[in-house]
């Protein structure tokens, strides 16, 4: 009996928490509402007009009231309130009754409402102490006082265990009989201002509680009933909780609720009824279901989600057989109870409604994004999805023997809650869930073997335990399918009405298939060559080509997302059938070709995705290059220069980018044109960087660092790149080959700061430089990439920034002076020309004659072509050779040498003294003439 006390003190301390929690929010609402609804009366009795008010005003005033005087009185005592109007001679203008779709608008329209009328006064304490909380006290000290005369009654041996009970069975039922007649004749007007205070649901409370208890005393403690017995008074009670709660509120159903989905943990039983045991846990969901589409309750539905959704778990995982089959028809009982019982079709109305914007939020897709993923019932549509999507995660995770196939039960859950997701516009939540569900649970059924019992019932042993590889296949393609056609025809029922719901169904017929597709071909499938998995490919394709399609003949802008969205998705599946048929070569290639097709479509239809598809293509074929840069294997490449499967895996990909960026020149669209622009340039650079990387290794691609001859090839190519697009942008401007040309220049002299003067400087690694005295190692490496920056300098002269072009020139100018000093000190040191050698005396005096040289050749070179870049060039190179002659050669040369280094310094000085002062009077005389 103890218990029993304990279980009661507990019980009433939940109800009156419970109770507060859960309904002080409707509370303030409704008060306010009567309120409001009152003053409104009062001036229509007085003849006292109402300031003027909009369409929309009026409309969300009706709504208001129709809320005050639906949920603030009780159906029994309409007549009662009606008598007390009467009675006061106030009789209010009938109003239209709402519909279905209306009253789901109160809440809304009473917070809207609620801001352009008064505030409502503050309750006073005495309110909150007289009417507030000796209702909750009561409450409390009447449970306690019941409690504490049957602890008496207990402890002095007055009455017997049975009498007892049947004392706290009769006391329940009469605390419910006065809850009852007290709300039977309840005051108007109580129902609205001390909702959660009222004390007919306190004392009915009061009384489920006490039965609850009385019927497990009697089964727990004193064995007076069986396990059966018990569990259909229980059930009873629960049930007779939840019919009550359409009088007394929501807080009076959670207590139904939690009593009916408790009571099968109350019953202790060796042979557990799982058919049963489920069954009844159903028609507690049903029940609490039905309630709640009567009182439009969002609350208690979530938790009924919630409940049964812990005990599926909690069977699953803790059971060591499972039967699967009454938890998936117990799921599947609740997903059809969340399609046409509540919520139902009552939330369609939302797509219909503009989410409210405030100043500078028009723009913000985010904002959009989160009023879509917040749709009303939120709490409903995430508690069923994360009740099925963790019993599917479960049953894999089960090390017990299951009843059916994982891959069935899981396939079946996911699809029943994809169905809800598709057919409801407001289960925005199921349609996302079941998505990565399916996704998530088939790549998990790929990577485990998981076991289930093909008998159930007997005791698990090697030959009764089943692995059914190709039966998880085609399940996993069966689930694919299911998703395409949900995807199609929820697009084509609901897009017209809302075209954020066919874009997210757009998106979940794009992705959820081909990648069911993909998890079935990469992990049961045959790598080399698989004719099922390529058939489903194009059926993916060919279903999702064909309904953007048809949706784009409605020529409705709500498809054109859609549409677009569809079109690349049938690229994905068509993807999947060309790995499916083919490897290496053949894939790089046919990938681009592809894509070129959807190119060729934009003659035909103007969808921007097409376009797209292209540059989407080239993407995946740069990733397979970076996966695999010999596209067929280093075993199979061939050793021939330039023809070999490097030129088709490298070049018709970057040919047929080429041609899709000219046909799409002019294309509206400037990102993709853009993007198709970028691609191809750095296709061709890497189509020509791999081919002179193959021939110049003895036909090996590998990691190994590259010569300065194979380096100096790069910086050509770069060069060369920069050239090419600053040629197209003179003929098409485009941001693109304006910035790409810049950046290939850039590119190419930072290649030559880091490669060619240290890293692969053969002073400093010793490479030998060739036995040809001009044509040599040292030609390629300084004096063309030199000669190459000159003429883009030379060319980019009024077609880029001033500050690019002189650095051009400085860099063309460096390499050359680079490419002179390294020729003095391989004439002098031959073929070899580290620096372990040393220096000679002749060698030093030839620097000093090569760098004047050099300087005085630029000075010409910038007067001529009035270049101020090579004119300071020139003026560094002498400072240099001045600096040199009195730093180096004064201590290094000897005799005649170190005489001729100063006399031909300073005839050099004297020489360029002589120009500068020409040049510097002339000007003005010729600015005198031409004025």
């Amino acid at each position: 009996m103890t218990s029993f006390l304990l279980l009661l003190i507990v019980g009433y301390v939940v109800a009156f928490f419970y109770t507060l929690s859960a309904s002080i929010k409707n509370s303030r609402r409704l008060a306010e509402l009567e309120k409001e609804v009152s003053s409104l009366k009062a001036q229509m009795a007085a003849g006292v007009v109402p300031v003027a008010m909009s369409a929309d005003d009026r409309e969300q005033l009706k709504d208001a009231t129709d809320l005050a005087a639906e949920s603030a009185t009780p159906l029994a005592s309409q007549a009662e309130t009606e008598t007390a109007e009467a009675e006061q001679n106030v009789i209010p203008p009938p109003l239209p009754i709402p519909s279905k779709a209306e009253a789901l608008k109160q809440e809304d329209a009473v917070s809207a409402h609620a801001t352009t009328t008064q505030a409502t006064p503050k309750e006073s304490f005495e309110s909150r102490l007289g009417a507030r909380w000796a209702v909750w006290l009561g409450g409390i000290t009447l449970g306690l006082g019941g409690i504490l005369l049957v602890k008496y009654s207990i402890e002095n041996g007055l009455l017997s265990p049975a009498v007892r009970l049947a004392m706290a069975a009769l006391f329940g039922l009469l605390l419910a009989a006065a809850g009852e007649a007290i709300r039977r004749r309840a005051v108007p007007g109580i129902a609205a201002a001390y909702s959660n205070a009222m004390i007919p649901g306190v004392l009915t409370a009061a009384a489920s509680l006490t039965l609850f208890g009385v019927v497990f005393a009697a089964y727990g403690i004193y064995e007076y009933i069986g396990p059966t017995t018990a569990f259909i008074l229980l059930a009873l009670v629960a049930f007779a909780t939840l019919g009550l709660s359409l009088l007394h509120g929501q807080a009076l159903a959670g207590l139904g609720l939690f009593g009916s989905m408790i009571t099968p943990a109350l019953i202790v039983t060796e042979t557990p009824n799982i058919w049963a045991l489920f069954g009844f846990l159903t028609v507690s969901w049903v029940a609490t279901a039905l309630a709640a589409r009567y009182q439009r309750w969002k609350f208690v539905p979530a938790l009924a989600n919630i409940g049964l959704g812990l005990w599926a778990v909690g069977y699953t995982m803790a059971s060591t057989t499972v039967l699967a089959e009454p938890v998936m028809f117990a799921l599947l009982a609740m997903i059809a109870g969340l399609i046409w019982i509540w919520p139902g079709e009552v939330y369609e109305h939302v797509a219909d409604e503009k989410p409210p914007v405030t100043e500078g939020d028009a723009a913000k897709p985010a904002n959009r994004l989160l009023v879509f993923l917040a749709r009303p019932p939120l709490a409903i549509n995430l508690t069923a999805s994360l009740a099925i999507v963790l019993t599917a995660l479960a049953m894999l995770a089960s090390s017990a023997g299951i009843s059916m196939h994982p891959a069935f039960v899981v396939a079946v859950l996911i699809i029943g809650l994809a169905a809800l997701g598709a057919g409801r516009l407001n289960a925005v939540w199921p349609a996302i869930f079941a998505s990565l569900a399916a996704l998530g649970c088939a790549n998990i059924l790929a990577q485990n073997n998981l076991e289930f019992l093909s008998t159930f019932g007997s005791v698990a042993t090697p030959a009764s335990i089943a692995v059914d590889h190709s039966l998880q296949a085609s399940i996993t393609r069966i689930m694919g399918i299911v998703f395409l056609l949900f995807a199609v025809e929820a697009i084509r029922r609901r897009t017209l009405r809302d075209a954020s719901f066919g874009t997210l169904w757009a998106l979940i017929g794009s992705i959820v298939p081909v990648g069911l597709g993909v998890i079935s071909f990469v992990e049961y499938g045959n790598l080399t060559r698989d004719w099922l998995h390529a058939a489903y490919g194009v059926a993916i394709g060919l279903v999702l080509f064909g309904a953007a399609y048809r949706f784009d003949r409605s020529s409705a802008p709500a498809f054109q997302r859609p549409v677009n969205i569809l079109i690349v998705g049938s690229f994905l599946g068509f993807l999947l059938t060309i790995h499916a048929l083919t490897n290496g070569l053949a894939t790089t290639i046919l990938i681009p070709l592809l894509g070129f097709i959807y190119v060729l479509g934009t003659r035909r239809r103007s969808w921007p995705a097409l376009a797209w598809v292209m540059a989407l293509a080239l993407v995946i074929v740069l990733g397979r290059i970076a996966w695999e840069p010999t596209i067929v294997g280093p075993q199979n490449l061939g050793t021939t220069p330039v023809f070999n499967a490097l030129l088709a895996g490298y070049g018709i990909p970057a040919l047929l980018a080429v041609v899709s960026a000219w046909l799409l020149r002019h294309s509206p669209d400037l990102r993709v044109r853009n993007f198709l622009q970028a691609l191809a340039s750095l296709m061709v650079l890497l189509t020509l960087a791999i081919l002179v990387r193959h021939a110049m290794n003895g036909g090996v691609l590998n990691d190994a660092v590259p010569t300065l001859g194979e380096q100096s090839i790069y910086t050509l190519l770069t060069i060369g790149m920069s050239g090419v697009l600053m040629t197209l942008d003179m003929k098409s401007p485009s941001p693109i080959f304006r910035y790409g040309s810049m950046l290939a220049g850039c590119l190419a002299i930072v290649n030559v700061l880091v490669a060619h003067f240290f890293v692969l400087n053969p002073y400093f690694t010793g490479e030998n430089t060739g036995r040809w005295p001009f044509f040599n190692l040292l030609l390629i490496g300084y004096l063309l990439p030199g000669a190459a920056y000159a003429g883009l300098a030379f060319y980019a002269r009024g077609k880029r920034p001033q500050p690019y072009v002189a650095l051009l020139a400085l860099a063309g100018a460096v390499l050359g002076f680079a490419w002179a000093t390294l020729s003095v000190r391989r004439f002098w040191q031959g073929e070899n020309i580290a620096d372990w050698k040393g220096f000679l005396q002749g060698e030093t005096y030839s620097y000093s004659v090569v760098w004047l040289a050099i300087g005085v050749l630029l000075l010409a070179l910038g007067s001529r072509f009035d270049a101020k870049s090579l004119r300071l060039a020139s003026a560094a190179l002498v400072l240099l050779a001045v600096a040199k002659a009195f730093l180096i050669d004064m201590s290094n040369l000897e005799g005649v040498l170190r005489a001729l280094s100063f006399i031909g310094l300073g005839v050099v000085l004297i020489g360029i003294g002589l120009f500068y002062q020409k040049i510097l009077t002339a000007k003005p005389k010729d600015a005198a003439a031409e004025q």
